[in-house]
């Protein structure tokens, strides 16, 4: 909860920049949505899927709040630094910002597996074809003669756990230090093994903050998706000891 206080705190310190992630968000769900409404296999695969891959959408937030921790400029440029400074080779080591590419592929690559398990299920095993919102719900979710919703609901936790595990903290981590992708991956495993209540708790709380932002029509992604990303930050910062390794980028001016 500290987390999120802390996330809540970052976007009072840039608020237009912060909530800008979220409305593009919001406005991508609605996007997805009219585009698949009445494919609702598709839809319930990549809403899912979002949340396999917010990690990576969340990369420019962990810079805002790094600079922030830093007391440096939080501002367009930051942003656009961000996301263009993968395109620099840092004297060629292999721990350059394509590891945050290569991680972001992978998380990639993952989502479009859940899409393609969840659609796949879900038409092959509804007992009526399931095109709209209300056919999920009364023929996969209210149906008291099929467990396809306990199986749905299983297979996706089955899948994402692993990827959450892989992916807590790794994306800032990689932000922020010089490591490859596996060094990252294996410590974002570490800290999910060391402390696994308060992970499963954080877990669940990332998975219900992302559902009520989904269910209010994605208007609560507005400000969910900013809070959550500014708050891995944070948990980043407790959970992960980086005295002994050397930072990815230089410091900036500060403000």
């Amino acid at each position: 909860m500290h987390w999120l206080y802390l996330g809540l705190k970052d976007i009072c310190h840039s608020p237009w920049l912060s909530l800008a992630h979220g409305l593009i968000m919001a406005m991508g769900g609605g996007l997805m949505t009219w585009l698949a409404h009445d494919r609702f296999w598709l839809l319930t695969g990549a809403v899912s899927g979002f949340l396999v891959v917010a990690p990576v959408l969340a990369t420019s937030l962990y810079a805002m709040s790094r600079a922030v921790e830093r007391n440096e400029a939080v501002n367009l440029r930051l942003l656009f630094n961000t996301w263009t400074q993968w395109q620099t080779l840092q004297n060629n080591e292999p721990v350059s910002y394509w590891c945050l590419v290569r991680f972001g592929l992978l998380l990639g690559l993952a989502g479009t597996g859940w899409v393609m398990t969840s659609s796949a299920l879900i038409f092959l095993l509804a007992p009526v074809p399931v095109h709209t919102p209300m056919d999920f719900i009364h023929h996969v979710v209210l149906n008291p003669d099929s467990d396809l919703f306990e199986l749905w609901l299983m297979l996706g936790g089955f899948m994402a756990a692993p990827v959450f595990a892989s992916s807590v903290v790794a994306m800032p981590l990689l932000l922020d230090r010089q490591l490859n992708t596996l060094q990252a991956v294996l410590t974002s495993w570490k800290v999910v093994l060391t402390h696994p209540m308060p992970m499963v708790l954080w877990a669940f709380l990332i998975m219900g903050l992302s559902m009520v932002g989904i269910l209010s029509l994605f208007i609560g992604l507005i400000v969910i998706v900013p809070m959550l990303g500014h708050a891995s930050w944070h948990a980043y910062r407790d959970l992960v000891d980086t005295r002994d390794v050397p930072e990815r980028m230089p410091r900036l001016e500060t403000t």
